[in-house]
């Protein structure tokens, strides 16, 4: 009985051997035979992979058709041909990035529209690093009124390369024309006039802002700003830290956008490129609580006259509207109504002052008052600035250093800690960082480089023509305190302009410092 069932279980055995071979058979030849099929099929270009079909090269986003005919064979030959041009020789031009060959109008498809208007004696050091960080948050225009350093050849040669700036030389030709300025001739700016220095040079930036205003309607800006190039706008809370994002988030009735300004706290006397160097700043009394401001206010000033060492209400935005004129460096006014104003909770401007031992004898160079304590306020508007001149004109070399020390470094680590802690100190790198990778790209140096082979001879001749003026020294210089010399009359000039006689306007905001502890006195009256 035992021989029939043992035939039976090896005719078994066998038939599942048998089975369990064709089966692996047909597993390993199938994926092999789909994977040939497919390859023929793509090799004759009858597949269409997901990631061939969206590609940029097939045009094929959802609601885009493109109008020309397509041909596989010849796209395929053309692409292999072409690749390596394509990567290596792309057009520097702004395209969509998905859609490689649709270009756009860069400056006109972003709104809003932001400009920037300043006055400015610096050099390339400065101007460069100031221009491309506000390009970088959004500023399209920029309207430099230079003299000094930023007028002469080389300097300007590099400046009027740059897209999007326009540079206006002081001229005796600008000086004529802003003799003829409606707020030359009106008198909210007329109490600052004919005085020296920071008074003289608080009448030219104001003129400037005048003209500026006229260049940004032409130029179809939505937003003008004045600011000098000590200064960098921080736009906090923004997204992607962009400026034109914040101003694009205002409300159409905001006719003007008040930025808070924090002030740099060097921490070393050997500063030299505050942008990339300087990271510690003190906040506005606008951004702190009133009881941590006054609470901290003696250790804060470190006993200098006030608890910024210069100015401390900020500078503005204005809506580019009709009527719209300056008043004064800090803000915006319109001759036919109140603006509506708002003041930014946490975007501010960052005052890089006296961030350069240097700092101390320019200032000093530039005006020619006599360091006497009663003098010096025909000069300068704030205490500190005074107090600066002072000692810059009498002190030597070393009496200068050791008094920076004592009132602008910030060398005592214990205190800023402490401060840091209570919120008056903050760091702010963004700058910083934007600034550093700006310089390590390459950018400053491909713009001086560009600069000195592409300018021709007859613009670079006619450059140093209209900047004479404005570079001659002694007797010759252009001042404009001359400016109105021999003209009519205040009230002529008025009627002139269509506007009676009897039109007021309150003075002119200047540079004011923050609020100190006579402030808090008056308020607990």
């Amino acid at each position: 009985m035992a021989g029939p069932y043992t035939s039976l279980r090896a005719s078994a055995s066998s038939s599942n051997q048998n089975l369990a071979s064709r089966l692996l058979f047909v597993l390993t030849v199938l994926p092999l035979s789909l994977a040939a099929f497919a390859f023929v099929l793509q090799w004759r270009g009858g597949v269409n992979e997901p990631m061939t079909r969206w590609s940029p090269e097939n045009h094929q986003f959802p609601g885009m058709v493109s109008s020309a005919p397509t041909n596989p064979a010849h796209s395929l030959s053309s692409a292999s041909s072409s690749d390596c041009a394509e990567l290596l020789g792309r057009s520097s031009s702004l395209s969509f990035p998905y859609y490689r060959g649709w270009k756009f109008n860069y400056e006109a498809d972003l709104r809003p529209k932001i400009c920037i208007t300043t006055s400015t004696s610096a050099g390339l050091e400065q101007i460069l690093p100031w221009i491309f960080y506000h390009k970088v948050i959004g500023v399209s225009t920029f309207f430099l009124f230079v003299e000094g350093k930023a007028a002469s050849p080389n300097v300007s040669a590099v400046l009027e390369s740059i897209s999007g700036v326009k540079v206006i030389y002081r001229t005796r030709e600008l000086e004529e024309q802003q003799a003829k300025s409606r707020i030359w001739n009106e008198t909210w700016l007329s109490s600052f006039f004919y005085k020296p220095c920071n008074y003289e040079l608080f009448v030219k930036q104001s003129l400037n802002m005048e003209m500026g205003i006229v260049m940004a309607r032409d130029a179809g800006m939505d937003w003008v700003i004045h600011l000098d190039t000590d200064e960098l706008i921080h736009p906090a809370s923004s997204r992607e830290y962009s400026l034109r994002q914040l101003l694009l988030d205002v409300p159409g009735n905001v006719d003007m956008v008040i930025f808070p300004n924090y002030e740099s706290s060097v921490e070393r006397e050997d500063i030299k490129e505050p942008f990339s160097e300087v990271s510690l700043f003190k906040k506005n009394y606008d951004h702190l609580p009133k009881d941590t401001y006054f609470g901290m206010y003696k250790e804060a000033t470190r006993g200098n006259p006030n608890y910024f060492l210069t100015y401390g209400n900020g500078k503005s935005a204005a809506r580019v509207q009709n009527h719209l004129r300056p008043n004064g460096a800090h803000r915006w006014h319109n001759y036919m109504k109140t603006p509506n104003e708002i003041k930014l909770d946490e975007a501010a401007v960052l005052h890089y002052t006296y961030t350069k031992f240097s700092d101390l004898t320019s200032r000093r160079d530039r005006c020619g008052c006599k360091p006497t304590k009663e003098d010096v306020k025909r000069c300068f508007m704030l205490e500190f600035d005074r107090a600066a001149f002072i000692i810059a004109s009498t002190a030597t070399e070393e009496e200068m250093l050791q008094w920076y020390r004592e009132h602008v470094v910030w060398t005592d680590k214990t205190l800023n800690m402490k401060l840091l802690r209570k919120g008056i100190l903050t760091r702010i790198y963004a700058p910083m960082a934007i600034i550093q990778g700006l310089r390590e790209s390459g950018v400053f140096s491909s713009v001086i480089a560009s600069a000195n082979t592409t300018l021709s001879k007859v613009k670079f001749l006619s450059s140093i023509e209209s900047n004479n003026s404005s570079r001659t020294m002694g007797s010759e210089t252009i001042s404009s305190r001359k400016i109105g010399g021999g003209r009519e009359s205040q009230a002529t000039a008025r009627k002139a302009l269509g506007i009676a006689e009897t039109t007021s306007f309150a003075a002119a905001v200047p540079p004011l410092p923050p609020p100190g502890m006579d402030d808090l006195h008056m308020q607990t009256l």
